[in-house]
């Protein structure tokens, strides 16, 4: 079986199990995905498939890409392309792969996607720094505190935790269960939580 397809975040909600227990689940429109690319250790120096996911109009893509898509056969307009090593499957250049065809229930699977931007942050939210008293007349309450020596080494060594950019990363989802598969609209339900915003592009891969 395929080892992995391109997926968008619908949404999460919750469901009931057979003994009626309540499921937090994570909704994904999986697929489909049509195969844009082999790669081979003779020609790019790795085995690999590149899948293509979605849907753009023509003025919003470039003459490359609809090259690159007319090459394998491809009619849509895709704008998502990832890249699956150890596909674990032979597939054909402009093959279309849905839900149904690569995952099952039950199977464990791995969902990789961008954690949610929060912008710039402080130490506090950032870092999990405890702050200072916020009685008695204190103005230290969210200041990052001292970062650096004096005089020796007069300077502020790399990776100081402070405030910065936060979020917006990659992150992965480990041995997160498929509970429910509907075909007809490719959707997938995975259970827990997946990195990301609604509406964001995450990868979905057996374990």
């Amino acid at each position: 079986m395929a080892k992995g397809l391109i997926a968008e975040k619908i949404g999460m909600t919750q469901i009931f199990n057979e003994e009626g227990k309540v499921i937090p689940v994570t909704v994904l429109r999986v697929g489909p995905c049509g195969v844009s690319q082999v790669k081979t250790v003779a020609n790019d120096g790795y085995d690999a498939v590149q899948l293509s996911f979605g849907t753009v109009k023509e003025k919003s893509i470039g003459k490359a890409i609809k090259g690159h898509l007319a090459k394998a056969g491809i009619t849509a307009l895709r704008k998502v392309f990832r890249e699956f090593r150890n596909f674990g499957e032979e597939v054909s250049l402009g093959k279309e792969l849905s839900a149904s065809d690569v995952f099952q229930l039950n199977d464990n699977v791995k969902v990789v996607g961008l954690s949610k931007g929060k912008g710039f942050q402080g130490v506090v939210k950032r870092h999990g720094f405890a702050g200072g008293p916020k009685t008695h007349g204190s103005r230290f309450q969210k200041h990052p505190g001292s970062i650096g020596a004096g005089s020796t080494p007069s300077r502020v060594f790399k990776g100081m935790k402070m405030g910065g950019r936060m979020g917006q990363d990659q992150a992965t989802i480990r041995n997160a269960k498929i509970v429910r598969i509907i075909e007809a609209d490719n959707l997938v339900f995975v259970s827990g939580n997946v990195p990301g915003s609604d509406t964001s592009i995450v990868t979905i891969e057996k374990i």
